[in-house]
């Protein structure tokens, strides 16, 4: 009877894993970018970081950051997801100050998702020293 001869599984090497790419479109990892927002460790420096950093949290699903950079007076109590939306991509347009100099802020944002867009004028304040969302106007 011949002997039967067993070769060796080759083995795939292992490739590096990439770090997952920030939702908000910097071309930055997510946790070196709008993930240390969320996560608490430092606070968006502008209106347009802020404006980036929550539509993150938007395609994260992170209901306690949205809520968290809202401003008070115009708060919802919850925010509820739409389990069906998938966003795909962030275009900031314009912006109108909204830096460490300024106290509000403007940012003109076109947010895309699987259907559709959503296209938004957005302000923004400073409440406590960190910049908040106070409030949006749709633009058709």
């Amino acid at each position: 009877m011949p002997r039967k001869t067993t070769h060796p599984r080759r083995q795939r090497a292992d490739r590096p894993v990439q770090p997952a790419s920030c939702p908000c479109d910097l071309q930055r990892t997510y946790a070196d970018c709008c993930g240390r927002f969320h996560r608490g460790e430092a606070a968006a420096p502008t209106a347009q970081g802020l404006m980036r950093s929550r539509y993150a949290a938007f395609v994260k699903r992170d209901e306690a950051y949205v809520l968290r950079t809202w401003h008070p007076r115009t708060r919802p109590p919850r925010v509820e997801f739409d389990p069906g939306t998938r966003w795909t991509g962030l275009e900031i347009l314009d912006t109108s100050e909204g830096s460490a100099f300024h106290t509000t802020g403007t940012v003109t944002f076109r947010a895309s998702y699987t259907g559709g867009t959503l296209h938004e004028h957005s302000r923004f304040e400073r409440v406590d020293g960190a910049w908040v969302y106070v409030d949006g106007e749709f633009i058709e």
